[in-house]
């Protein structure tokens, strides 16, 4: 993990706003974890907020700012009717509806949208800086690092920090020119915020014990060139250069740039650059000859787009008598809530896909079709096992799943819950277990 991760996000940000010598900045963000702790302690130091396609919500830490808030999301989508229900308790909030869009994860939204969101959010900061008469600030452009934080300055104004939005290829990129010609703007990463942290504590938690499992069954031999598609920050692969020894050579691909460019300082961080080549790539069509690769894998990325052309993909780009192993979040399989909960609500919250955390893009697979798929793909000597991770409340990313199920529940419901996980946290027995498919197959 990055230097310093024991400090708290919130604190990180202030000692950023210190550094550059501001009072206050205008915050653009997405993710609840990046921007949840700042606004609750240090609601003075806000002077807008910008929430770009939210998928949970506790509006609590919201009520300080919520006159100086603005929403702006997709009107379709399993996340649109919670956050609308969220947003009720904070009227003074302005929403920004997307028309006929729907924000998954992985969306590059602002790619997608960029006039209808570069004209929210426009209108907004201006209607902001007028309330509270925001000051210009002149701080030289180019980049640095403030407690495990990295940041990029480009132009003049009142300072706008832009946070990181998922998984998003472009992340603010299409919008930069724009926001800068009438802003500070304050481009930030690292690996404590966004997806980034995410994809790092998944990869220090219970879901590498399923990837290990996955790796196991492939059987990796020294010599053998190996390929991750989908790498994100790098976390598994670094594991596995560790693991090995330098004995292979590692290759990660990922659509998103800024995922990538994340990854390779992380790699760097650990002496790990000689050991992993990173490269751009789309899982749909990679970059690589026919053969490539004696092993590749990718770890829930099916999901994201046409599940069986990146299948076909992975197959391609995999020499005969190699492995190709994937791993999917599933829909098709009961989640198990570790509280004791009565029948009826456990019932609920344990269905399958009722927790609405796992999106499908169309022609993506998150469910035991996954099997069959490896059998048409002409793979052999298939290893295939559904398994479990779990999260804990030792885990950071535990306060996500809990918004999501908190999300489902009436006001009866969500004091059972409450209650039944204090019960349970007492006892140290609470834990939230996710069911994932994983399948490994020979290339003929």
């Amino acid at each position: 993990m990055a230097i310093g991760a024991e400090l708290p996000l919130e604190e990180r940000l202030v000692q950023l706003l210190e550094h550059l010598g501001l009072p206050e900045a205008h915050v653009a963000a997405c993710r609840p974890e990046d921007w949840e702790g700042f606004v609750s302690r240090h609601p003075d130091r806000v002077a807008s907020l910008t929430l770009v396609c939210p998928h949970t919500m506790d509006t609590t830490p919201l009520r300080p700012v919520a006159s100086r808030l603005v929403v702006i999301m997709g009107d379709q989508g399993p996340s649109v009717a919670r956050i609308r229900q969220s947003l009720a308790t904070v009227p003074d909030a302005t929403l920004i509806a997307l028309h006929d869009y729907v924000a998954q994860g992985w969306s590059d939204v602002i790619a997608d949208r960029l006039e209808e969101i570069g004209t929210a959010m426009g209108e907004h900061l201006r209607r902001m800086d007028r309330q509270r008469q925001s000051r210009a600030v002149a701080i030289p452009e180019g980049e640095g690092h403030v407690a495990g934080l990295s940041y990029r300055i480009r132009g003049t104004g009142p300072p706008l920090l832009l946070l990181p939005l998922g998984l998003a290829p472009s992340q603010w990129e299409p919008l930069l020119a724009t926001l800068s010609a009438r802003y500070c703007t304050i481009t930030l990463g690292g690996a404590a915020l966004g997806m980034v942290a995410l994809l790092e504590k998944r990869g220090h938690s219970g879901s590498w014990h399923v990837v290990r499992s996955l790796i196991d069954a492939i059987e990796v031999r020294p010599g053998e060139a190996i390929l991750e598609v989908g790498c994100g920050s790098g976390v598994l692969i670094r594991r596995l250069a560790r693991q090995t020894g330098g004995a292979n050579r590692i290759v990660g691909v990922d659509i998103s740039p800024y995922l990538l460019r994340e990854a390779t300082a992380l790699a760097r961080q650990e002496g790990l650059e000689a050991a992993i080549t990173f490269q751009e790539g789309n899982a749909e069509a990679l970059p690589f000859p026919h053969s490539s690769f004696n092993v590749t894998m990718a770890c829930t990325v099916l999901e994201e787009g046409d599940a069986d052309r990146m299948l076909a993909e992975l197959v391609r780009v995999t020499r005969p008598g190699g492995r190709v192993a994937v791993i999917v979040r599933t829909i098709d399989m009961p989640w198990w809530v570790n509280a004791p909960l009565g029948p009826a609500l456990k019932t609920k919250l344990e269905a399958p896909g009722g927790q609405k955390g796992s999106g499908v893009a169309a022609g993506g697979c998150a469910d035991a079709t996954i099997y069959r798929r490896f059998h048409a793909a002409g793979l052999t000597n298939l290893r295939v096992f559904p398994q479990f991770q779990s999260v804990t409340p030792a885990e950071p990313r535990l306060a996500g799943f809990e918004q999501q199920l908190l999300a489902m529940l009436s006001a009866e419901e969500t004091q059972e819950w409450r209650s039944a996980v204090a019960l349970a946290k007492a006892e140290g027995t609470f834990f939230i277990a996710m069911p994932l498919h994983c399948a490994v197959g020979t290339k003929a």
